[in-house]
């Protein structure tokens, strides 16, 4: 790979606001927003509306996803 030309790569929380749900990943993905994690360390957090916590697919339930 070229030096100098990709975008940080870093530890993210992504968080389910319709599940309060979260999770800490790898992105490249810029936040201004953070959050402090369960082990006491600051990460960027980036707010979702739908994951594998809310998804009908993965639940087996229904749900009306009302974002106005």
């Amino acid at each position: 790979m070229k030096q100098g030309i990709h975008p940080e790569y870093r530890p993210v929380v992504f968080r389910d606001v319709c599940a309060d749900f979260a999770f800490l990943t790898r992105s490249t993905i810029t936040s201004e927003k953070t959050v402090e994690w369960s082990v006491g360390r600051t990460y960027p957090v980036v707010d979702v509306r739908v994951s594998s916590a809310s998804h009908p697919f993965y639940t087996g339930r229904s749900r009306v996803l009302d974002t106005a």
